[in-house]
This record gives structure tokens, C-alpha cells and sequence, in this order.
């Protein structure tokens, strides 16, 4: 997979607002944010892997619900179905990464086995989903699709919760719920 300044310059090639250029944007983010957390330590370390766990946890629930119901219906359901079960494997290992004391072996090992996953993961997308959406949808149609992506993201939950990942019914049924539990979450471990 490219590094994240290639992630950027093609993402820069699309329209603002472009889904792909939206999620290319975000993919770059996730890989800097990778790049980081190792040579970090401490509360700057948590810092860092918070940012990762929410954009994560957002960007892939954004996935699920605006994304791929598209490469269902341009590129086929068994391309779907394979990055939506790699989403559900990521969020339980983003699940099990955020019991563990970030600045423990354990963790540096299990986010580096995490971060190869999550890079083949986004090199599928990039490879296998993001060309098909930019060929079968119309400029118009991604820019609307971007909009609903960042609707989405808004609303997203923040952290991991494999019970409703890879169901689009149970993550509208129970996103909002998991949200302001999320951010409340958040707010209070920030202070």
C-alpha cells in the first residue's frame, strides 16, 4: 500500500468532497497516526491511540453504512462481504488493543500485527473498491455520497463495538445510542 503522501496526492486529484477523496484523505491520516504511536510514549502515546481507535472506529462504521452498500451494487457482494469482514476482525482486535496498557510490549506488538492488517485492508480498498465506485459513479453521486459519508461520520460511534459491526441494520438500530455513550466517554477521560 502507498505511504500516506501518495494516499494524499491521490486523493488531491479527486473533487473536495469526493467520497474516494474523503476516504483516501482519512487512510493517509490512519498511516501517519501508526507511524507515531511507536516512537511515542506515555500519556502522548494514549493520546495518539485514541485518535487512531475513534478515526477507526468512525471511519470503517462510515464504510459500512455508505460505502458499501455502493460496491454491492457496482462491484458485487462478495467484494462487500470480504471488507466487511475484515472491519469485523479489525474492531475486535481494536476491541482487545484498548484493554491493554499502551505502553506495554504487548500493545506495541499487537498494534504492530494490527497496523499489517489494517494496511492490507485499505490496499483491497484502494485497489479493488475505490476504482469501481470512481468508474460506475458519476462525479454527482460521489460528491452526494461524501456528503452522507460525513453525515455519518457525525454520528458515528468513537470506539469499537463488534456486537453490531458488519450489520448495517444493527449499527442505524444502535449508533446513535453508542455515540453519546462514546463521546461521553471520551469527554470524561479527557478531563
Amino acid at each position: 500500500m502507498g505511504d500516506a503522501q501518495q494516499d494524499r496526492a491521490q486523493a488531491a486529484q479527486l473533487p473536495e468532497g469526493d467520497i474516494i477523496r474523503l476516504l483516501l484523505e482519512q487512510h493517509a491520516q490512519i498511516k501517519e497516526l501508526f507511524q507515531r504511536i511507536p516512537t511515542t510514549t506515555g500519556p502522548a502515546k494514549a493520546d495518539l491511540f485514541n485518535q487512531l481507535r475513534a478515526l477507526l472506529a468512525v471511519h470503517e462504521t462510515a464504510e459500512e453504512l455508505i460505502l458499501r452498500p455502493v460496491v454491492k451494487e457496482t462491484i458485487g457482494e462478495d467484494e462487500m462481504e470480504a471488507r466487511n469482514n475484515e472491519e469485523l476482525e479489525a474492531n475486535k482486535v481494536l476491541f482487545e488493543l484498548e484493554t491493554l496498557d499502551v505502553n506495554s510490549a504487548e500493545f506495541d506488538e499487537a498494534l504492530t500485527a494490527f497496523q499489517k492488517a489494517v494496511d492490507e485492508h485499505a490496499e483491497k480498498e484502494e485497489q479493488e473498491e475505490f476504482p469501481g465506485i470512481v468508474r460506475e459513479c458519476t462525479p454527482e453521486q460521489r460528491q452526494m455520497l461524501g456528503k452522507r459519508l460525513k453525515v455519518t461520520e457525525a454520528i458515528a460511534p468513537t470506539h469499537p463495538h463488534p456486537g453490531v459491526a458488519n450489520s448495517a441494520a444493527k449499527q442505524i438500530a444502535s449508533a446513535p445510542f453508542l455515540s453519546i455513550v462514546d463521546r461521553v466517554k471520551d469527554a470524561l477521560a479527557a478531563h
